[in-house]
């Protein structure tokens, strides 16, 4: 009896953990919605995080380091808005950041190219407290001045809900090729794994103490 309700309460913190965990599955591009990993790259890991700040599984996650299987590329206009969308709305404590690098062919890309961040999106506060944006879906709009051609373009959200321990990265990589755009050359470009230090304040940040600032960790958005 004893052995059924450990086995009972092990089960019920395993899918209460999993339930507290997300991946980003679908993009919607050119006001289309694609199905389930049509144009994201399918990860091995299920919806478990990312935690090792030196592991190249932070460019696009577990087993997602090209986009074999059915992962297709998708047209989208440099200057459109495209989205990604988790399985579930974000549970975590966190920011978000947008990332594209440039590729030869977004198919057979293992992110080693360099990175530029497109958008981040950190607290608000009011009244001593922050605000999370903690949502299903997540938009960008792509830079008008980049070049037309192959690139991935990374979510990544990590969450800082548990000091102490070592944050979480949930990320995914969508295959796109870009037309028209520009010239740009986007600046500050990093390297991931890289591009979060451990001494960043807003990786180390502990939002149940005197939290009324943020800075979201890696670089600055970056600029043509």
């Amino acid at each position: 009896m004893k052995t059924f309700a450990a086995a009972t309460l092990l089960l019920a913190t395993l899918a209460e953990v999993a339930q507290g965990h997300y991946i980003f599955q679908y993009l919607t591009a050119n006001g289309a919605k694609g199905a389930k990993y049509q144009n994201v790259r399918t990860n091995s890991n299920y919806n478990s995080p990312v935690t090792s700040l030196s592991s190249n599984d932070l460019r696009c996650n577990v087993g997602a380091s090209s986009g074999g299987g059915n992962t297709t590329t998708v047209s989208v206009a440099a200057g459109s808005s495209v989205s990604f969308t988790a399985d579930t709305a974000v549970y975590h404590q966190g920011p978000v950041s947008f990332y594209m690098t440039k590729v030869s062919d977004a198919v057979a890309a293992d992110g080693s190219t360099d990175w530029f961040k497109i958008k981040e999106i950190g607290p608000s506060f009011s009244g001593g407290q922050a605000k999370w944006d903690m949502s299903l879906t997540y938009s960008v709009q792509l830079p008008s001045c980049i070049s037309a051609g192959d690139y991935l373009l990374r979510i990544e959200q990590l969450g800082i809900h548990n000091p102490g321990s070592p944050p979480q990265f949930y990320v995914a990589c969508a295959q796109v090729k870009v037309t028209g755009g520009g010239s740009g050359s986007p600046k500050p470009t990093v390297k991931i794994p890289g591009h979060v230090k451990s001494s960043d304040p807003g990786y180390t940040a502990n939002i149940y103490n005197n939290f009324n600032s943020y800075i979201v960790p890696g670089p600055k958005v970056a600029t043509c």
